[in-house]
């Protein structure tokens, strides 16, 4: 069943298929609607979006611009990291870039290279270990303490529904609930000036729904993973659940809804953790010294020992 008389390019779940204005106006009120719901975007804002270049970002400070545009109390700016993947970060930020440039909106990029003094390239030939892991850690470092220095109120990802069932079920898999108690529409447990809320207005959108309309709507005309995803255990997690989804469609918005209504009860369980000040940089932590500051003594330990 189409929605009118012009060409679809969407099939809903339930089988309708929408053309492209239909397609945009139940996106976009999807996302208005979560961003309601979860109560995730005041009146007055000074707003980061963490812009990589790829789909699910791009579509997000898409769509929170216009919002800005219509409620100028809200203000947009962009962030960008760049870990120093060759071949693949580079690419993604020129597309991060023109997008900026096109709709003046302002974007900083920091990167590992000028903050830690290697690139993500350069750290995995030092190191022994899983490149997710050492990325994802001096990512979320940098995000936090340049959003914060920027003075953002909060900071937007373009984390969709699968990103959230993904986590979900690896936390599951690795019994740790702790994980599972940051996660949510508001990701983070506990107010401190130290941490930059962090918000998906993505959340209730399928992986997809973003990937149809950013490329519907011209903000990309490919689609390009980093190379090191292949070694994530997130990756295997991602292609089971897309056997399911295809076998038994809904699953993953069964997943995601019924862990929102765990949420609570694992934010109320987990909120009582107290937040240090790391020793070293003085960064928060929940351990004396954070987890990017051991992994930057570990990169100059090896290093000495290879000199």
């Amino acid at each position: 069943m189409n929605c009118c008389s012009q060409k679809p390019v969407f099939e809903m779940h339930s089988g309708e298929k929408l053309c492209k204005p239909h397609f945009t106006e139940y996106f976009e009120g999807k996302v208005f609607k979560t961003i309601r719901q979860f109560d995730l975007i005041g009146k007055e804002e000074n707003l980061g979006v963490a812009l990589s270049g790829g789909k699910d970002s791009l579509t997000v400070l898409h769509i929170l611009h216009r919002l800005s545009m219509q409620n100028p109390k809200i203000k947009i700016c962009a962030i960008a990291i760049d870990e120093g993947i060759h071949n693949y970060r580079d690419k993604t930020l020129e597309t991060a870039k023109e997008f900026c440039n096109k709709n003046s909106i302002d974007l900083h990029i920091f990167s590992y290279k000028e903050e830690f003094g290697l690139t993500l390239d350069e750290m995995l030939n030092i190191l022994d270990v899983k490149p997710c892991t050492i990325c994802g850690i001096f990512r979320r470092y940098l995000l936090n303490k340049k959003s914060r220095e920027l003075n953002f109120t909060k900071i937007a990802t373009g984390h969709n529904l699968d990103d959230e069932c993904q986590s979900v079920l690896m936390n599951q898999m690795r019994n740790d609930a702790g994980a599972s108690a940051r996660l949510g529409p508001k990701a983070g447990l506990t107010q401190d000036s130290r941490f930059v809320q962090r918000i998906k207005p993505l959340y209730l959108c399928t992986e997809k729904e973003v990937t149809a309309y950013a490329f519907i709507n011209g903000l990309l005309d490919s689609f390009n993973e980093c190379p090191n995803a292949i070694h994530s255990f997130r990756v295997q997690v991602r292609d089971n659940l897309n056997d399911l989804e295809n076998k038994f469609p809904g699953t993953k918005y069964s997943i995601v809804n019924s862990f929102l209504q765990v949420l609570p009860f694992l934010k109320e369980k987990f909120k009582s953790g107290s937040v240090k000040a790391c020793a070293k940089c003085g960064e928060p932590s929940a351990n004396d010294v954070c987890n990017a500051c051991i992994y930057l003594e570990k990169l100059k330990n090896s290093i000495i020992r290879v000199v």
